[in-house]
């Protein structure tokens, strides 16, 4: 039995998995989405999750995050989430995939009946250069005067293009990483063509220093990653700015096959961390 289908056996009465495909409205234009809920049917949940895959900005759509996501609201029925494209940097560069992010999150915000939620409690979450969307939302939503978010769950995060932790020089000494921070290279350069972009607070969170008044975080970062070390210093820099933040380490996982991170993502201490991290917001004003 799968992941997916044994956590379908365990939803209580009432409760079922539906997945809808939708239309968000971008920075420019409509973007696909995926709405995935698993309470009981009608009913309107309090928290929604705003997720972004991964692929280096340049590659990814909605199915490569799609098993874990139906893990993630299998785990926790109590919330909603909803996963949205990007405009990729091969259509157009920094910062189209950001502003995009954050007009998703302006949509949801104004769209919540249409979502099942009740607008109370907004995440936003995503997983490698969708963890960079994320992490650079919390910063647009403080600068832009919203929408306020209860939290931020970044998966081993794309947080520095200037490649510079220990992680990413030193684990790509292991053969089969080398093509894991070969692509990371990649990615940046297709993503942010204009160097002087790379030093940018919404291109390059790690080396923001305005990191005050964001929101709670969750960083899961992975032992043979080369994205360990910036996931984990950025976790750092967020404590001493005074923000809430838990910082995991998983184990270590085969991250040079293609949907590994999300793979690695999918394992039920994650989820229930993630799950855990979530229900807690109920204590926490929103900033």
């Amino acid at each position: 039995m799968s992941q997916v289908s044994a956590l379908v056996a365990e939803l209580a009465p009432g409760q079922a998995l539906k997945i809808r495909d939708i239309q968000v409205q971008g920075a420019q234009e409509p973007l696909a989405a995926r709405l995935y809920t698993a309470g009981v049917p009608g009913a309107k949940q309090s928290s929604l999750i705003v997720f972004f895959h991964g692929g280096g900005f340049v590659d990814g759509d909605l199915d490569e995050s799609d098993d874990f996501l139906r893990c993630l609201v299998l785990s926790n029925p109590d919330h909603v989430v909803l996963a949205s494209n990007y405009t990729l940097a091969k259509v157009r560069p920094f910062p189209a995939a950001v502003e995009d992010a954050h007009a998703v999150l302006l949509w949801a915000k104004k769209n919540k009946t249409k979502l099942g939620w009740t607008g109370k409690q907004m995440v936003v979450s995503g997983i490698e250069a969708g963890a960079n969307l994320a992490a650079v939302c919390a910063m647009m939503s403080r600068d832009r005067g919203g929408p306020p978010l209860a939290g931020q769950v970044l998966i081993m995060p794309m947080l520095d293009p200037g490649l510079s932790s220990c992680s990413m020089r030193t684990l790509p000494t292991c053969p089969e990483l080398v093509e894991v921070a070969d692509k990371c290279a990649a990615a940046y350069r297709g993503y942010l063509p204009n160097a002087a972009d790379r030093a940018h607070p919404y291109a390059s969170p790690l080396q923001s220093s305005r990191l005050k008044n964001l929101p709670p975080a969750l960083i899961l970062s992975s032992e043979d990653d080369p994205l360990r070390d910036e996931a984990e210093q950025y976790g750092s820099k967020l404590i001493a700015c005074g923000i809430k933040t838990t910082v995991r380490r998983m184990p270590a996982a085969p991250l040079n096959e293609v949907g590994a991170r999300n793979e690695c993502a999918c394992r039920v201490h994650v989820l229930g961390e993630i799950a855990s991290f979530v229900a807690g917001l109920g204590q926490e004003p929103a900033s």
